[in-house]
């Protein structure tokens, strides 16, 4: 057959020529190009799926009554039940085994957040109850056991390695269907200031993250854990291809202090800093434009211990640059109370680098119920300098054994167990659990005692 007749040839004619020419079939795709297989992420993701994990939760919540109900003397003379109105929530999410000999499985505090159980299903089916080993809501990040036996977990990888453009797969239980696969790309690093965490130095990828995905596992096309998915952007309540994880190296920073100790026990640098604007690199006439500017040195801290100065450039932390005061935040953040920070400053004309052992942070709040069982359902803090030295009430329920005691909010302990205390520590110092608590109350001009035992 010739071309010029090739060309009469019917249109169906041409087709079969055509796939009869060809490596195709009429009913699917070719199994090899070129006699090369076709990429495929379907071998990593054997390996990788079965650490990943599916979380359910149930809490019991109490219902909002009204606020006659709470009073004792109302509830006694209407002769009404002490018991209170309770309704169970269910929750979902992912996780991801990161040790298959511990059973220490990784996740976001926001998915077990106040749960009174844990529930984890793996991807063979099993289900198998969980506890909670500690939780970091500052970075959202929360570690969680379970039984040690025939677990998979993924390799760990350096998040620091990352390069924008390189391919990446989520793994997770988006609205509860089930283990799902979505792939992308890193579209940046390094977010902060999204207001989602109080710690962020997110990994933003357009793999489809999910409400159900939180939790699970970034991982590379090694199968090698590079994030922990957490949020997406979603101004229109679907997904848009704005995804953020938390990278690697951070979650692991903090899941040895939580399992080690439950939290994280952040210290404290000590200095206020603001990014260097046009306006602020010209003033202090810079030649480089990334840093953060030193506004305020706290008195006794350790950044003033260390000899830093309000106006002073933060250039670098531990080696590493400086691009803003967000990044100071997390640097500090991942540190715990005594390690020390190398950070490099510009002072005028001058280059100087100091060490500062990070300080412990003043304590603000406590819990009552942690100082003392006569104190659950209460809030103490530090009276400020222009109110009686001493500890505050700042907050309190109704259906406490406090409130029911006379103890009100704003009511301010100035001795207890006949001991002057003018700050938390003060207070613990003097406070045994074992024993009935005798405190010296402070009610604008009044004053009196209460034994609570």
């Amino acid at each position: 057959m010739n071309r010029r007749s090739f060309k009469f040839l019917p249109a169906f004619l041409l087709l079969v020529v055509y796939l009869f020419n060809s490596n195709f079939c009429i009913a699917g795709l070719p199994v090899n190009v070129n006699g090369q297989a076709l990429p495929s992420l379907a071998p990593m993701l054997e390996k990788s799926m079965p650490a990943v994990v599916n979380i359910s939760t149930t809490k019991n919540v109490q219902l909002r009554d009204n606020p006659l109900l709470r009073d004792p003397f109302f509830r006694h003379f209407f002769q009404l039940p002490r018991q209170q109105q309770r309704e169970q929530k269910n929750s979902l999410g992912s996780g991801v085994i990161i040790d298959s000999d511990k059973g220490y499985v990784l996740t976001n505090n926001h998915v077990i957040d106040k749960a009174d159980k844990i529930m984890v299903t793996l991807s063979d089916g099993r289900n198998l109850n969980a506890t909670l080993l500690g939780t970091d809501p500052e970075a959202d990040v929360a570690v969680i056991q379970i039984p040690a036996e025939n677990l998979t977990h993924l390799p760990i990888a350096n998040s620091n390695e990352l390069k924008v453009g390189d391919f990446v797969v989520a793994i997770g239980n988006p609205f509860g269907l089930g283990q799902t696969v979505t792939s992308g790309i890193v579209s940046a690093l390094g977010r902060t200031g999204l207001g989602i965490e109080g710690y962020e130095d997110f990994i933003q990828t357009d793999a489809s993250i999910n409400p159900g995905n939180s939790g699970g596992a970034l991982v590379n096309l090694r199968g090698e854990f590079i994030g922990m998915n957490t949020a997406i952007l979603a101004p229109s309540g679907g997904n848009v291809g704005i995804g953020f994880a938390i990278p690697s190296n951070m979650v692991m920073t903090l899941t040895k202090a939580l399992v080690k100790h439950g939290e994280v026990k952040r210290g404290l640098l000590g200095v206020a800093t603001q990014d260097l604007t046009p306006e602020l690199v010209k003033a202090f006439d810079l030649k480089n434009t990334r840093g953060a500017v030193v506004s305020k040195v706290d008195e006794g801290s350790a950044a003033e211990k260390a000899g830093i100065e309000a106006g002073d450039i933060i250039v670098a932390l531990n080696g590493k640059s400086v691009k803003g005061s967000h990044q100071i935040r997390n640097v500090v953040g991942l540190l715990q109370i005594g390690e020390e920070v190398e950070i490099k400053l510009v002072r005028g004309e001058q280059t100087k680098t100091v060490v500062a052992a990070i300080g412990k942070p003043p304590q603000l709040l406590l819990t009552g119920g942690k100082l003392h069982r006569v104190l659950a359902g209460t809030v103490l803090t530090a009276t400020n300098k222009q109110q009686v030295e001493g500890v505050l009430f700042a907050k309190m329920d109704q259906a406490s054994y406090a409130w029911r005691s006379g103890l009100r909010t704003g009511d301010i302990i100035v001795s207890a167990n006949r001991y002057r205390v003018r700050n938390l520590d003060q207070l613990k110092q003097v406070t045994d659990p074992r024993r009935a608590l005798l405190i010296n109350i402070q009610r604008g001009s009044e004053a009196f005692f209460l034994v609570l035992k």
